[in-house]
């Protein structure tokens, strides 16, 4: 019973070390991509929960959540620009932007439908 007991704590205290672990991480995820947001100057035209230029971070979260490809067509837009998804203003083509930076801050923004807004 004794090596059931210490067994159990050993296997408790991993799950709570890997939880610490991961939400250490997903916070520094956020951070990480906020940071890569305002090197690459998204923030002069996107803020994360009120509109600029263009539409809130949140927002395009929102708009795109549960769909397929939403990364793969979020980073797109970043590189190539887009028109008419979001008013007359049109998103510029950011071709400085690394396809893995792209898809880093396409996965960044998609992941702020789960996060708390800011007050």
């Amino acid at each position: 019973m004794a090596g059931c007991n210490k067994a159990f704590g050993i296997v408790l205290a991993a799950l709570l070390t890997m939880c610490a672990t991961g939400a250490r991480a997903a916070g520094g995820a956020a951070a990480d991509g906020l940071a890569l947001a305002s090197q690459r100057q998204c923030l002069g035209c996107h803020q994360v929960d009120a509109r600029r230029v263009g539409p809130p971070f949140r927002a395009i979260a929102e708009r795109f959540q549960g769909r397929k490809e939403s990364a793969d067509h979020l980073a797109r837009a970043m590189r190539e620009g887009s028109r008419g998804q979001w008013g007359a203003i049109p998103m510029p083509a950011q071709p400085r932007l690394s396809d893995i930076e792209a898809q880093r801050l396409a996965l960044w923004i998609l992941s702020l439908k789960d996060t708390p807004a800011a007050d």
